[in-house]
Parts: C-alpha cells; sequence; structure tokens
C-alpha cells in the first residue's frame, strides 16, 4: 500500500511508559516506544552501529538506548550518547530514519511515508465517538498471514454467508450498488442484506428504531468503513507488515438506544452497554472474523501453491476495490519517481532495502 498514508500499529493501552514496540510497514521494520513521560516516538528498527533491533533496547527517559553498546537515540533519530570509549575520536554524526507517530481513537498511529505529507494526511474522523457520552464501540485486532488486498476483498464481499453458518452476521445479501466515490478516491458498496441476526446478537437489537436490512460499505483507501442504518457502523484499519502479513483493526460501534434489554423492546441502559460490547465480542465477533481469518490465510496459501491458475471474481465490487488498490499504488510509485529524479534525492547505485516492490 502507499506509505503516504497514517497505519495503526498498536492499540495505546498496550503501549505502556517505558516499553517498545516492534512493529513493520512492508518489510521496512519499525519501533515504537513511549517515554517515561507517555510522549510516543518511532525509528527505523536498526542501531546504525552494528544493526540491531533497537526495539530489544531500554527506555531511558525518552530516550531508547542499544542493548548491545549503549548507543542512545532521542526521538529523531540521533544518537546522544556513547557508552563506551570513542577511542579519541569526536562523536560521529549518526542518525537512523525517524517516522511521524500520534493517537486518535484509541490507536498509536505511524506514517511510514514521506514526512512532509504526515500534515495533509488525515485520520479519518469518528464523531460518535467524541464526547461525554460515545456510542459503545468493540475493537478486536488479528494478525493474519494473507496479503492485505485479501483482507479488503473478505469484507467488501457479501457473498461469503456460508461461510459463517453458525453466527449469521448476514444472510441473503444482493448486492444494489458499486460505484467509485465522486472523488475517485473511494468505492462505494450497498447490499440489501439482514444484518445482526445470529442466535446471541438478534436478541439486542431493536429492529423497532434500527433498519438492519441494508448496508453500505465505503473502501476510503487506505481504510474502510461500513454503516447500517446509522446504528450499526464499523471501520478496518489494516497494516500491510509485508506481502503475506497484515495487521486487522476492527472497531465497530452501535448507537445506544439501538440496544434493547432483550424481549422488552425497552433501551439498555448505556452503563451496561461496555459488558455488553465485551460478551458480543466473545460469543459472536471474535469466533466469526476468526473464520475470516483462516479463510484468508488458506486464500493467501492457494495463490502461493497455484499461482498460474486463472482467477475467477464474479462479484464487481471486489474487483472495483482491487482496482483502486492497484491503481493507488501505481500512483505512488509514479510519484516516487519523480522525487528520485531530483539531483538532491538521487540514491545510491543498487536497489537497496528501500526499493519499492509489488503492491
Amino acid at each position: 500500500m502507499d506509505p503516504d498514508h497514517w497505519y495503526p500499529v498498536e492499540y495505546e493501552r498496550a503501549l505502556l511508559p517505558g516499553k517498545t514496540l516492534a512493529t513493520s510497514f512492508w518489510d521496512r521494520p519499525i519501533v515504537v516506544w513511549r517515554g517515561r513521560d507517555g510522549s510516543l516516538h518511532a525509528l527505523e528498527d536498526r542501531c546504525a552501529h552494528r544493526q540491531l533491533r533497537l526495539s530489544s533496547g531500554v527506555v531511558d527517559g525518552c530516550h531508547l538506548t542499544c542493548e548491545y553498546h549503549g548507543w542512545t537515540y532521542r526521538g529523531d533519530g540521533r544518537v546522544v550518547h556513547y557508552a563506551h570509549d570513542l577511542f579519541g575520536r569526536a562523536e560521529p554524526e549518526v542518525r537512523v530514519r525517524d517516522f511521524p507517530v500520534t493517537t486518535r481513537h484509541g490507536l498509536v498511529w505511524v506514517f511510514p511515508g514521506d514526512p512532509a505529507r504526515a500534515g495533509e494526511r488525515g485520520i479519518p474522523a469518528i464523531p460518535e465517538l467524541d464526547g461525554p457520552r460515545p456510542w459503545p464501540r468493540m475493537d478486536i485486532s488479528y494478525v493474519w498471514r494473507a496479503h492485505h488486498s485479501l483482507i479488503i476483498d473478505n469484507t467488501s464481499d457479501f457473498t461469503h454467508a456460508y461461510l459463517h453458518r453458525r453466527y449469521r452476521p448476514f444472510w441473503d445479501a444482493k448486492l444494489t450498488h458499486r460505484a467509485p466515490t465522486e472523488d475517485g478516491e473511494g468505492v462505494e458498496i450497498s447490499y440489501a442484506a439482514f444484518i445482526g441476526g445470529g442466535r446471541f446478537v438478534r436478541h439486542f437489537v431493536n429492529r423497532r428504531r434500527a433498519d438492519t436490512t441494508s448496508i453500505d460499505i465505503t473502501y476510503h483507501y487506505p481504510y474502510q468503513c461500513s454503516d447500517t442504518g446509522g446504528y450499526i457502523k464499523h471501520w478496518l484499519f489494516i497494516l500491510p507488515m509485508d506481502r503475506r502479513t497484515t495487521r486487522a483493526f476492527f472497531l465497530f460501534y452501535f448507537k445506544a438506544d439501538g440496544i434493547q434489554l432483550p424481549g422488552t423492546g425497552l433501551a439498555m441502559p448505556y452503563r451496561l452497554t461496555a459488558p455488553l460490547m465485551r460478551a458480543v465480542s466473545a460469543f459472536t465477533a471474535r469466533p466469526t472474523l476468526s473464520q475470516d481469518g483462516a479463510a484468508v490465510e488458506e486464500e493467501q496459501q492457494g495463490y502461493e501453491r497455484h499461482f498460474a491458475a486463472p482467477a475467477v471474481e464474479l462479484n464487481p465490487a471486489v474487483r472495483l476495490c482491487q482496482d483502486l488498490t492497484i491503481r493507488k499504488w501505481e500512483e505512488y510509485l509514479a510519484r516516487d519517481a519523480h522525487t528520485r529524479r531530483r539531483p538532491e534525492d538521487r540514491p545510491r547505485p543498487g536497489p537497496g532495502p528501500g526499493a519499492p516492490q509489488s503492491p
């Protein structure tokens, strides 16, 4: 995927002060750490000295120290301390690449591309989660051994209801609309379908208020969201770690007055919605998404085994998403090639570890 976007790498709650996170974007190792004062920093995950992973190092105040020779890095990637004799030499000018890092929606985000573009690329706003009474939410994350496009295909394609026949999160889906968004930066998809009718969830959905007979999905490259009647919504944020590994962050949220006390038609008290979200996650959402994960991982293996076999895709909405992903990658390659033509940005001979790869 185009690196000139913000990508989530972890939940805020999982990265405590003094801790490091080893992650990657498309085979590019990145270390994120939280200083003792709570500040966030992100660097290329290597010490410039002997190339050890900095994620195995020690957080020292707001700095990060390599565990081998004690070289200490600050947040901009510069070495500020050497824990050994320099043999009479002046301190060398040493620096590794740093990355913009921020938080939003309870997630830690890194910008792995051109830092000059970080300010012009936004993280999607989710107004329903702001304010004193945010919508009840459910966060679920997986690392799946599959190319990122297979996950977007899966969540954009409602013809795989058979896979979920036990939990029935949706069924009888009919594609009613698919088209590029007006700005050409996304794909709009709509299905007529029965949503949220599983054995557990159906007791809590107030269908007198919430229309659950259709769903609108938008692939806002590189993010995806959906809306069921204005009552059930979700965002999917993906982190393409390499060509066959993707971390998927699912964020589901529900309008409170569409959640009922089972069998009463009365709105569930707001204070009870948080434990309900935990129950829905455990009994329905996680098992259902685990089926999706197993399917896309098997699909990845299938493509690797049968790479010469012709692909058969019947859903035109999936093809639109695939075309968008390819086009956005090609736009990035063209933009990157233009940048590299500038004399000050010309790479040294040889492809190097940062050479663009296939999408």
